[in-house]
Order: C-alpha cells, then sequence, then structure tokens
C-alpha cells in the first residue's frame, strides 16, 4: 500500500508570492518587447522605402540630365513603385560659378516624399549639370 508524503505534496507547486512575481515581471517586460518590435519594424519599412525613393530621385535626376532642350525650372510627378506612391519634385537652381563665357552650370535638386506607418518621410538628393 502506498502513502502520500504530506511535506512534498506542499512543495510541489509556486507560490502566490512566486507568482504574483512573475506577473509583475511579465508586465514590465511586456511593453517594452512589443515597443522595440514595433521601432524594428516602422526601422526596416522606413529603410526599404528610402532605398526606393533614393532609386527614384537616381532616376529623375538621370533622365533630367541625359535630356536636352529648356525644360521648366521646377518639375513634379508621382511614381508607383511596389504599389507605393512615391512623389517628386524636381528643382533647377543656377550654379553661381561658370566654367566658360558659354556654359554654365545648374544643380539640380530633386526631393522625393513618401509615408511609412503613418508617418511622412523625404529625401533630398543633388547633381550639378550643364546648363543651357
Amino acid at each position: 500500500m502506498k502513502f502520500s508524503n504530506p511535506t512534498r505534496r506542499a512543495t510541489a507547486g509556486f507560490t502566490l508570492a512566486e507568482v504574483m512575481a512573475a506577473l509583475f515581471f511579465l508586465t514590465i517586460v511586456l511593453p517594452v518587447a512589443i515597443g522595440a518590435l514595433q521601432v524594428a519594424s516602422r526601422s526596416g519599412e522606413v529603410a526599404e522605402r528610402r532605398t526606393a525613393a533614393a532609386r527614384i530621385a537616381d532616376r529623375v535626376l538621370n533622365e533630367t540630365v541625359v535630356t536636352t532642350g529648356t525644360p521648366a525650372l521646377q518639375q513634379r510627378g508621382t511614381i508607383v513603385e511596389n504599389g507605393r506612391p512615391f512623389r517628386w519634385t524636381l528643382q533647377r537652381d543656377s550654379w553661381p560659378v561658370t566654367l566658360t563665357s558659354t556654359t554654365s552650370l545648374q544643380v539640380l535638386t530633386v526631393n522625393v516624399a513618401f509615408s511609412a506607418q503613418g508617418r511622412d518621410y523625404d529625401l533630398h538628393m543633388s547633381t550639378l549639370a550643364t546648363g543651357p
């Protein structure tokens, strides 16, 4: 016949103080961990969209430098990449230094605006080009 040991049975579970300490610990750790995951997620998404915005700015600058004619001083448009809109604006300014009496330089600046997780961001990219 088996007899139960009363002292062993009393030490088999967790005490109320241990359970309360564990719950208190979780109430502190879980919000911090969730906040860190949100920051990491936002950073990853912003980095991905900033890379796409840099690609778009580079494309707009290259197309502007390659095309000829007398374009307007300011151009704008929207490019959709992977289903996300990127609004761009091209600004032309004269560069104060001239190469020769017939050739001048222009500063071409592209501003690409985008949003990620409800926040607005923008990226600026500039280059020098010969003017008309």
